[in-house]
């Protein structure tokens, strides 16, 4: 315990560069369970991988262990929301959105049970065990579900305030963890709000749209392309739905030039929904994330890399929409002369 005090008095000065987003949730129901009775938790035979043991630890008898059986859990899940607890659903991603799908969709969605959903060791994230537990489809096919909101928080500052609000909210929600370290970007002071972006930098030549660890990485991008006299506004898309339609709209007309960017499939997937709000608006778009492929296994760094998930990838794509928007202008300039 007084390992994790230290841990936590160093994450608000600012001094640890890298957690992981899926301890911010094993400390933040913990801090729920203290405050709330309501707060239950159930897993799927994974409870020191997605860091609810603590809460196991601290709670047992709010702690249900199902074993692999992740169909059946979310639908107990969706009973004990029945009764009036707010249960947390605690498995890798590939499986709380995946193989429980039909019950999270029905059992949970089409009744609007109170059921927070964590879904852990998403994205390339869980390197080692390769394409059957990477799972890069989730934001797709959750954010799809009526009723059920879509969370993707950029690091562990931000993870734990998504699941105190999310805890709050009456309905189901999905949040989205990785299993590796991420830096520290966002401090106790960053404002969150579910359903807003938060603009972490306004641009003029490009917006770069992020979530996830991906943020980070457009910052560092956007800091290399300020050095090249490329000015390329950051935004946090932590809200994947209710989508924040407003911010960016005001993005698009501020740079004309849009690039999205998420450790996930193009397809469906958080650039999708922004491409979704831009319908109607003529802004050109490049979009970074997994091409249409699956994951493999290896190191995180080295697969971000093989799947063009790196901030020169980032900057690459800057550097395209840039080119078109100004090919835009040129052919509209022709029309008008």
């Amino acid at each position: 315990m007084k390992n994790k005090k230290e841990d936590d008095k160093k994450i608000e000065t600012g001094k640890v560069k890298e957690l992981a987003t899926r301890a911010a949730f094993g400390d933040a129901i913990i801090a729920l369970g203290k405050k709330d009775k309501r707060i239950v938790a159930l897993t799927a035979d994974l409870s020191e991988s997605t860091k609810v043991s603590g809460f196991a630890e601290e709670f047992p008898d709010r702690f249900f262990q199902i074993g692999i059986a992740e169909q059946n859990m979310m639908n107990i899940a969706a009973g004990l929301s029945a009764t009036g607890k707010i249960p947390f659903v605690a498995t890798f991603a590939i499986f709380s959105s995946g193989r429980a799908w039909e019950q999270m969709r029905t059992a949970v969605c089409y009744a609007n049970m109170n059921v927070k959903i964590i879904g852990s060791h998403s994205g390339l994230s869980n390197g080692g065990d390769g394409a059957s537990h990477q799972e890069l489809e989730d934001i797709a096919i959750t954010r799809v579900i009526p009723n059920l909101r879509v969370i993707v928080p950029c690091d562990y500052v931000e993870t734990v305030k998504a699941v105190i609000e999310a805890s709050k909210i009456e309905g189901p929600v999905y949040i989205r963890v990785s299993r590796d370290n991420s830096p520290v970007i966002t401090r106790e002071t960053t404002r969150f709000q579910i359903g807003d972006a938060e603009v972490f930098s306004i641009g003029k030549d490009a917006s770069i749209i992020a979530c996830g660890k991906m943020v980070a990485i457009a910052l560092d991008a956007a800091e290399e392309l300020k050095k090249e006299g490329v000015f390329a506004g950051v935004i946090n898309l932590h809200t994947i739905k209710p989508i924040d339609e407003k911010t960016i709209l005001n993005a698009a007309k501020e740079t004309g030039a849009i690039v999205t960017a998420e450790e996930h499939q193009v397809h469906g997937g958080m650039g999708s929904a922004v491409l979704e709000v831009l319908a109607g608006h003529p802004v050109p778009v490049e979009m970074v994330g997994v091409k249409d492929r699956f994951g493999q296994s290896g190191k995180v760094p080295e697969l971000m890399k093989e799947y063009g998930l790196t901030k020169e990838d980032i900057k690459k794509a800057v550097h395209e929409v840039m080119k078109r928007k100004n090919q835009k202008t040129d052919s509209l300039r022709n029309i008008y002369i």
